[in-house]
């Protein structure tokens, strides 16, 4: 047998991926994961689609002593524990803060006394916040909306001219613009991770992730992907509900193919100490997304175009994944058109719970979608 793997976090949905892609080449995998409620249910069995070779540590990563058990005999770590979800973070602010920042926290110290060859962390596209921008001169930019601008509807940004900026694919050496809590503790991952890495000789990747769909999803986590959500809603014969106009544009990557890019940031020597974005390399708006998932799902819905605005939310952001290309050897291999069959495939027969309405109404109690 080859090196063996923890994966933090590794019996939700890209963990579980992640799993199958190492032991198809030959890699042991230990997972220690505490089955949050949220996402695996109040029951917290092992999920049946975890596969039967891995081996199941049941524990917090804020726990210390789990993290010890965990590590021994580890060879390289996958860091993927988080709390997620933007809207959730921003009221929930002790519990991400905990899990996120304090979990990674006590992660590493046990990485001081159990060092391993490589860590790799997943980072997050929102630490970006808005995307990349061109002026009408050719010149990049940033921005920001304002709360007056989205209060108004007015959705797109301008420069200080009140000139339209044009969204355009966004590299990593973009700043972080860091607009939730998650965001914030997302990047204090990516941060922790690769100042300790480089400070103790532990080689360390991160990646950061766009937006993730495939089989495994949690389809009754109100804060997960926005695919997982809006298959929830079509499958109990809700329409999805769009924020803003649904003109938003992102960048949705099959995890079949983050799972590759994961074993590539583990096996190709020249990926450490980079940070790298992981995704499709492609745009596409909300609304055309959802209008897309209906269709492939046999429903006859049309997505419902709310016209609100979520404290956190950003515009446009979609990524250049050409540093991935160039060091990984990182090439999206799975179309949108197939993935979204597979998933298709994958939803019949499950059961989703549409929690949609009462994870909105949460934040307009809090005064978060206005």
């Amino acid at each position: 047998m080859g090196p063996s793997i923890l994966i933090t976090g590794g019996a939700g949905f890209i963990g579980s991926h992640l799993s199958n892609e190492l032991l198809n080449r030959g890699y042991r995998v230990r997972v220690l994961d505490n089955l949050c409620p949220q996402v695996h249910g109040v029951d917290r069995e092992r999920p049946v689609y975890l596969n039967s070779d891995v081996e199941l540590q049941v524990g917090d990563v804020r726990d210390a002593d789990a993290v010890r058990r965990a590590l021994k005999g580890i060879d390289a770590v996958y860091h993927f524990v988080a709390a997620v979800g933007v809207g959730q973070s921003m009221y929930e602010i002790a519990e991400y803060t905990s899990v996120n920042n304090l979990g990674t926290a006590i992660l590493l110290e046990g990485l001081l006394k159990h060092r391993v060859q490589r860590l790799i962390v997943a980072s997050s596209m929102s630490i970006y916040g808005e995307g990349l921008y061109r002026r009408s001169d050719g010149s990049v930019t940033t921005g920001e909306r304002s709360v007056h601008q989205v209060r108004a509807g007015e959705w797109e940004l301008h420069d200080e001219n009140g000139a339209p900026l044009a969204p355009v694919p966004t590299p990593e050496w973009k700043a972080p613009a860091l607009p939730s809590v998650y965001a914030l503790s997302k990047y204090d991952q990516e941060r922790m991770c690769l100042m300790i890495g480089k400070a103790y000789g532990i080689e360390a990747v991160a990646l950061r992730f766009f937006n993730i769909y495939g089989p495994n999803q949690a389809l009754s986590n109100p804060y997960t992907g926005v695919l997982a959500i809006f298959a929830s809603r079509l499958l109990n014969g809700n329409a999805p509900l769009i924020n803003e106009d649904g003109n938003q544009l992102r960048d949705f990557v099959s995890v079949y193919d983050v799972a590759r890019a994961c074993r590539l940031a583990l096996e190709v020597n020249e990926a450490n100490g980079h940070v790298f974005n992981i995704a499709s390399g492609r745009q596409i708006r909300i609304r055309e997304l959802a209008e897309r998932i209906a269709n492939v799902l046999g429903k006859r819905m049309r997505p419902e175009i709310t016209g609100k605005y979520r404290a956190g939310d950003i515009r446009h952001c979609f990524a250049d994944i050409t540093l991935a290309q160039r060091v990984l050897g990182y090439e999206p291999a799975v179309s949108l058109d197939r993935g979204l069959k597979d998933l298709a495939g994958w939803l019949e027969g499950q059961i989703a719970y549409d929690r949609v309405a009462e994870s909105r109404a949460e934040l307009a109690a809090r005064g978060l979608m206005v």
